[in-house]
């Protein structure tokens, strides 16, 4: 084995060369997981680019801190204790981002704890099994602008009833990814994801759904044009 390998692989690194080594690998491997992610769903959202630098820097973090333990429970405890002061109030509005961070924070302990064989084997495993399910789970998104709206809809209005209609109309492969309260309680916000129909602007979908009754407010974002 070579010689940079097997100190990489060492449990603790005890020079700058080891230490470096296993931060550059982490790198390496974080840019895999955040190419998994594009590639199989955060391609198509105009956002994406915020997830992807944040899972290679979340693996590189988190191999960092495994170094800081190594076999110490005493900084265990200590570094648990300085993280939970930490409060994060971005909300995941895909579940499946989750899951990424999570293969981020797996990839860079394995690296920072010179366990090079698990990632090398799961990141391959864990590529194949997303690209699978995307195509099975998401229909394709046909050719147009993506466009994401978000829609302020009185209590007591059924959404679909309301929304189905304009929305489909207006935009192709269209589908609500969350939904909100607003108001304490008396509105909800509808968030809708999908394709500028031809034609269509992102004024005119804001001007039509904005006469649907009920609806009190409507934000149209359009992203970057998507061909799938």
């Amino acid at each position: 084995m070579p010689e940079w390998l097997t100190a990489a692989s060492n449990d603790a690194p005890g020079t700058p060369a080891e230490i470096a080594i296993r931060l550059i690998v982490a790198v390496v491997l974080g840019g895999f997981v955040a190419a998994i992610y594009r590639q199989t769903h955060g391609r198509n959202r105009a956002d994406s680019h915020t997830l992807t630098t944040t899972l290679v820097l979340l693996t590189v973090l988190i191999a960092m801190v495994s170094m800081v333990i190594g076999n110490s429970v005493a900084r265990a405890f200590s570094l648990v204790g300085a993280l939970a002061i930490v409060r994060f109030r971005t909300i995941v509005e895909d579940t499946r981002d989750t899951a990424f961070v999570i293969f981020a924070v797996i990839v860079g302990m394995a690296v920072g704890s010179g366990l090079l064989l698990l990632p090398a084997l799961g990141i391959p495993i864990v590529g194949a099994a997303a690209l699978l399910l995307s195509r099975l789970q998401e229909p394709p998104m046909e050719a147009g602008e993506r466009c994401t709206v978000v829609v302020r809809l009185a209590l007591g209005r059924e959404a679909q009833a309301s929304l189905g209609e304009p929305v489909a109309r207006l935009l192709r492969a269209s589908r609500l990814v969350a939904t909100a309260t607003a108001k304490q309680g008396a509105a909800m916000d509808l968030t809708y994801v999908g394709a500028l129909r031809d034609g269509v602007s992102a004024a005119q979908v804001a001007a039509e759904i904005n006469r649907v009754e009920g609806v009190q407010s409507v934000d149209v974002r359009v992203g970057s044009a998507l061909r799938d």
